[in-house]
């Protein structure tokens, strides 16, 4: 303890020197990356004696110089710091007359002079968009995707001469993704790790502890900015490759082939994996294959016959269009704006002029490049106008395609309106079944679309009616996991999901359970063919409990709400400190088999609710309705990477996903071993927040003075609801000696009533199994329970025809040192002990005599007796005169190794959030 107490003494006085060594800093540089290094490290206590950029555009200043003079920071716009080689005396004199001890220069466009890089003590660090050495050069980044590299990143380094070869101060790195550009690297990672690596730097050297790693020039290389007449496609490439050439040149300059003798200029590129599309050929100058216009953008092939998909297409006379336009002739009518339509237009106005402040007026032809706007100006207009109208899914892309005003009102108008979104592409697989016909997604589902596995394996998923197969599922790998994660992690950190206003999010949710009840029937189908449900039970809880879950956590999207906590003030100072609940980031959630879509519903409604993203993995033997319900989330408006669907193995795909480092939170809910091992894998791996919802032997007490019609049925409901494939069903009923015999004779009765058969017959009572393995295990249990001593009163034999049946089964004289009394049957078998009358101790001493504690329930008239039992099973739930009643809104969990954490009610949202304190001193 005594060593332990040195270490923190130590710690905190190394954190007070660090905050106490500060520098007077020169920052040189331009942009919005500029402005935020400068914000930044004025916020760590740093002295920026001078700002050093560009002169105003079109009267409009550069951001950080408008940080820096809205501060009172001197701030110089030189246009260039050399004429002919030579430094220019007046300009490097005004550099040194604001005395800095080191030049940080975070983005900078200019060639500054030596004699200004050296000139300070500490003198200059620049940061470089590249793990240096590998690329060099303006252009760095652009190369890293032109050449398929595997990881990006980016340098700090000590400048030298302007060749990127200075030693290195520190360096980071992120993965890249297949479908990444300049602008989702930027946005992800090299524009906000970037601001605090400079920071950090400048902090190194302020407390002397920067390094200089000299840079090898092995695997080095140095590629010039790309010129236009250089960055022509060729086409005998793989499509990976010419992928890359392509959005390695996106935007600036841009990667152009020749079509129909014109030059055509490809923006938006992505890999295609799954099926050749419909579209039109489209003859490409140069390539083996044509193209297609299909109805997603134009699909074009590598000679590996491989496909990729372009989103936009920009003529010779600068015009751009979406390529699934390009055969299309005639120009969209005007549209007639509404009342409401018009205010939104003037509203806009107002943004543009704000922006454009050199025009004097916005007309209906004003062009917002022609006028003087430039990159930065397109994310300004963008933002502001996604923060005006909440909801209104605008890229900076469609400020290119539109570059007027009129045709820029137009497009918001028709995106306003639901027109033009892009459309999911599905490789259905379809079945004439319960009078209607079935479309099933059979792929992942990643970012948004539906695609094979990486490895391109499948599985068959089993009708348990008839044992025949339904279809091939694909079957995730470990790297379908990773990107999956990355694109929840990008949905989360600078996608839509993360940026959007709660109570847009909650409107997104609730026409997810409209479209879930519209899709109703379909849903409970397959939900029925996949898992063996019985169809009406289906369409009532399967779905109908799933549309209710999300529309109940809809209503708390705007609801999530911290607290003011009075704290001690230290006088003469006041403070106000408050709570923030905020969501974990991605999440993981692994559902089981017996309520593929309730299960689904029970916890993702309340991950998405709180703000999070989540990759989910659905049991694989029951994979259909969660892929269908991938589906509807797009149709809903569910922003890409939100949601990931990853059906296969669970000792591959879950075991990824509880010791993935970028998952922050996972909920589990299946067997109590396979619940410890996940636990203790989230544990290892990155301390993951966890859920778990877990085995359980539920005892179910019957008293005699119950209304013993009423515990028959419901006792029998207990047990074999849903075949018995039930968390909270009754795995032992504890019976009153003087009603023991009746019951089990009224039991067995009503079970001969029971109708076994096909789950889509309306009239059926009783349906398959879920599994063949799950079938007999049963039997199994079965076996052993006849072998100890129990009474088999009724059943324990498979139904002999087609598919996984189980008649129901009764045990009796069940003691409690057997297998039947101390495991989980998860299946239709009724389990009954025996006890003395009047001895509500010794039987609350049995019940709770195991290490589940998930559900229990009793039966009797005499409400104090109930009261009593309910404080003393030991139970995450206790059902009185009644079972299997669940609602949305009541928690639902367990005690003990059923498992810790719950679904459904205010408290499944904590599960999802996380709560941070703030203390502001005034």
């Amino acid at each position: 303890m005594l060593w332990a107490a040195n270490q923190f003494i130590r710690k905190f006085s190394t954190a007070s020197i660090y905050y106490q060594n500060k520098l007077r800093l020169a920052l040189i540089g331009q942009s919005l990356f500029g402005q935020e290094v400068y914000n930044n490290l004025r916020k760590e206590g740093h002295k920026v004696v001078g700002v050093f950029t560009i002169p105003d555009k079109d009267g409009k200043a550069d951001p950080l110089a408008v940080a820096a003079e809205k501060d009172g920071t001197p701030v110089f716009k030189f246009p260039r710091w050399r004429v002919k080689g030579k430094s220019i005396k007046e300009v490097v004199d005004a550099y040194k007359s604001v005395g800095a001890e080191l030049n940080v220069l975070p983005f900078c466009s200019q060639f500054i002079p030596m004699d200004v890089i050296d000139n300070p003590k500490h003198g200059s660090i620049i940061y470089h968009p590249s793990i240096l050495p590998r690329h060099r050069g303006a252009s760095a980044i652009n190369w890293t995707l032109i050449h398929g590299d595997k990881k990006a990143g980016f340098s700090v380094f000590w400048a030298d001469e302007g060749l990127d070869t200075g030693p290195i101060l520190l360096q980071r790195d992120c993965e890249v993704e297949p479908n990444d550009t300049v602008d989702t690297l930027y946005n992800r990672f090299l524009f906000p790790e970037g601001i605090k690596a400079m920071v950090e730097a400048v902090q190194l050297i302020a407390d002397g502890k920067a390094p200089r790693i000299g840079q090898p020039e092995d695997g080095a290389t140095y590629e010039g900015i790309q010129k236009k007449e250089n960055a022509k496609i060729c086409w005998d490439n793989s499509a990976e490759a010419i992928h890359n050439w392509i959005r390695g040149h996106d935007k600036v300059p841009g990667a152009w082939t020749i079509i129909n003798g014109q030059t055509v200029t490809l923006f938006g590129s992505s890999l295609l994996q799954g099926s050749v599309p419909a579209g039109e050929t489209l003859p490409i100058d140069g390539a083996s294959k044509p193209g297609l216009v299909t109805k997603n953008g134009l699909v074009l092939f590598g000679n590996d016959g491989k496909m990729l998909m372009i989103r936009n297409l920009q003529f010779e006379d600068g015009k751009m269009i979406p390529a699934s336009k390009y055969f299309s002739t005639d120009d969209a009518a005007a549209l007639e704006l509404t009342e409401e339509e018009k205010a939104m237009e003037s509203e806009i106005r107002n943004i543009w002029k704000a922006i454009l402040s050199n025009v004097a007026v916005i007309e209906d032809t004003t062009d917002f490049f022609k006028s003087g706007a430039a990159s930065m100006d397109v994310v300004r207009l963008v933002e502001e106008i996604k923060q005006k109208f909440g909801g209104l899914e605008l890229q900076n892309e469609d400020v290119y395609m539109a570059t007027t005003f009129q045709d820029f009102i137009q497009m918001v108008v028709r995106k306003s309106r639901g027109e033009g979104k892009e459309e999911l592409i599905i490789d259905y697989v379809t079945k004439d079944v319960n009078n209607m016909t079935v479309k099933m997604p059979h792929q992942c589902f990643i970012n948004g679309q539906f695609v094979d596995s990486e490895d391109g394996k499948t599985y068959d998923t089993i009708n348990p009616t008839d044992g025949s197969i339904i279809c091939k599922i694909s079957y995730c790998s470990v790297a379908d996991v990773d990107k999956a994660v990355s694109a929840a992690k990008d949905a989360f950190e600078i996608g839509e999901w993360g940026k959007m206003n709660a109570r847009d999010r909650g409107r997104i949710l609730y026409r997810l359970a409209d479209l879930m009840e519209d899709h109703q029937e379909e849903l409970a189908t397959i939900e029925a063919i996949d898992s063996g449900a019985v169809y009406t039970l289906a369409l009532k809880t399967h779905v109908g409990m799933s549309v209710q879950t999300f529309r109940y956590f809809a209503g708390w999207c705007d609801k999530i709400q911290g607290s003011t906590i009075p704290i001690n003030q230290a006088r003469p100072n006041r403070n106000l400190t408050f709570t923030k609940k905020e969501p974990l980031g991605v999440c993981a959630i692994v559902i089981p088999w017996n309520y593929p879509l309730m299960m689904l519903a029970w916890k993702s409604a309340a991950c998405l609710a709180a703000g999070n993203t989540l990759v989910l993995k659905p049991a694989q033997v029951t994979p259909l309705t969660a892929l269908k319900f991938a589906e509807l989330a797009v149709k809903a408006g569910v922003p890409k990477g939100v949601i990931n669907i990853l059906p296969g193995s669970g000792g591959l795909v879950g075991q990824r996903l509880s010791e993935h480092p970028d998952i922050r939170k996972l909920g589990f809910t299946g067997s109590t071993p396979i619940g410890k091992q996940i636990m203790k894998s989230c544990a290892v791996s990155n301390l993951k927040k966890v859920s778990l919802e877990l085995g359980g032997k539920s005892p179910l007490i019957i008293f005699n003075d119950c209304d013993l019609d009423k515990a028959v049925r419901m006792g029998m409901g207990a047990v074999f609801f849903n075949k018995g494939e039930n968390c909270i069903a009754a795995g032992r009923l504890f019976v009153e000696e003087s009603i023991h015999d009746e019951f089990v004779r009224r039991v067995v009765e009503e079970i001969k009533k029971m109708r076994i058969g096909d789950p889509l017959e309306r009239s059926t009572d009783h349906g398959p199994q879920n599994h063949r393995a799950h079938l007999e295990k049963l039997l199994e249990y079965c076996e052993t329970g006849v072998k100890e001593g129990a009474t088999l009163v009724y059943g324990a034999k498979q139904v002999p025809r087609p598919g996984f049946f189980m008649e129901p089964t009764v045990f009796t004289n069940v003691e409690d040192h057997m297998y039947l009394a101390e495991e989980e049957s998860f299946g239709p078998i009724m389990v009954i002990s025996k006890f003395k009358d009047g001895d509500i101790d010794g039987v609350l001493e049995r019940a709770n005599r195991t290490e589940y504690g998930l559900a229990s329930g009793v039966f009797t008239r005499d409400i104090s007796k109930a009261m009593y039992i309910s404080d003393k099973l030991d139970a995450g739930t206790v059902f009185i005169n009644t079972y299997n009643k669940t609602d949305v809104a009541a928690p639902f969990g367990g005690f003990k190794q059923s498992g810790f954490g719950k679904d459904l009610g205010e408290e499944a949202l904590h599960e999802y959030l996380r709560t941070k304190a703030v203390t502001v001193e005034y």
